[in-house]
């Protein structure tokens, strides 16, 4: 049984769908024969989980990937597939990222995912999450990584997608995140576990708003595509690592911001700058953080 099964598409025209185990070479990554970069989306995400699990000497993630530049070949490609054999490949942790939010494959997808004898945790970013929600799937989610856009999308329930959500929404401040937050909450458009990722990070679960994380304050992180996609990668990793969610979003958290403030960043870096400074921030804090210092651990089992 596989611990972690990575899931999504990639800006790559005709890109074969792939399925196996992520490796770094250089900066960039290897899932069998295929070679993709690691710098956004799905690539940034599978890089910052892949840092966990090299660093902490777990099982590397696996991943099932296609190329989809809007067309959705590559998302159908993605769904059929695990839909026909999520049961042989049995993840303990199923995390969905960039795929077009089509409803019916998420709705076959989950039916498939909730029959499982030994059903796997579920995370969702991206067009994933649009897909789970519109489809009135959230609750059976257990992680959902939302920036303050997308949270207003799971916070307005007739929206099908986050273009068409209300204006109020849309222009919607930061200091509404709790109310959306609630919002989304009451009308079953939440996973259990929320991550909104933004200059302040939120965690909710259940409703209940768990922490704040605002430093280090590193403002540049705002300006860099795909760094929300290396905290949805590393909270992935730290669950795979044995944290409750609530404990792996919070790391999560810490140490994009600490890696971010460590590489100095600027509005024109680039994401593989902050995966490389992943193991320094672990290294000097992750046990502090974890109160954990030998690897790998399973919380479930007790402290």
């Amino acid at each position: 049984m596989m611990r972690l099964l990575i899931v999504g598409t990639v800006p790559v025209v005709d890109l074969p769908l792939a399925c196996g185990e992520v490796h770094r070479e250089g900066q960039m990554l290897k899932i069998g024969e295929t070679t993709l970069a690691g710098g956004q989306g799905t690539g940034a995400m599978l890089g910052a989980a892949l840092a966990v699990t090299e660093y902490l000497k777990l099982d590397p993630p696996w991943a099932v990937v296609a190329g989809d530049i809007g067309g959705g070949a590559g998302s159908r490609a993605v769904y059929e597939y695990l839909i026909e054999n999520i049961a042989a490949l049995a993840p303990e942790i199923l995390a969905l990222h960039y795929c077009l939010p089509d409803m019916m494959l998420m709705g076959s997808l989950c039916r498939q995912v909730v029959g499982l004898a030994a059903r796997p945790m579920l995370l969702a970013d991206a067009g994933a999450m649009y897909a789970a929600k519109a489809a009135g799937l959230a609750g059976d989610f257990d992680v959902f990584t939302p920036d303050l856009s997308e949270l207003a999308f799971l916070a307005d329930k007739a929206a099908t997608h986050p273009a068409y959500i209300s204006r109020h929404l849309f222009t919607t401040e930061a200091a509404r995140i709790p109310e959306l937050a609630i919002a989304a909450y009451r009308d079953r458009n939440a996973a259990r576990l929320l991550l909104v990722k933004g200059a302040t990070d939120y965690i909710f679960r259940d409703g209940d708003l768990m922490a704040r994380v605002a430093a280090p304050d590193v403002p540049a992180l705002e300006a860099i595509g795909g760094t929300g996609d290396t905290i949805t990668g590393l909270t992935a990793g730290f669950i795979a690592a044995g944290l409750e969610p609530h404990q792996a979003a919070l790391f999560a958290a810490r140490t994009n911001r600490t890696a971010g403030e460590l590489a100095a960043v600027t509005p024109a870096s680039r994401v593989p700058e902050l995966i490389a400074g992943f193991p320094e921030v672990f290294r000097a804090h992750l046990c502090a953080w974890s109160g954990i210092c030998t690897w790998p651990h399973n919380l479930s089992e007790g402290d």
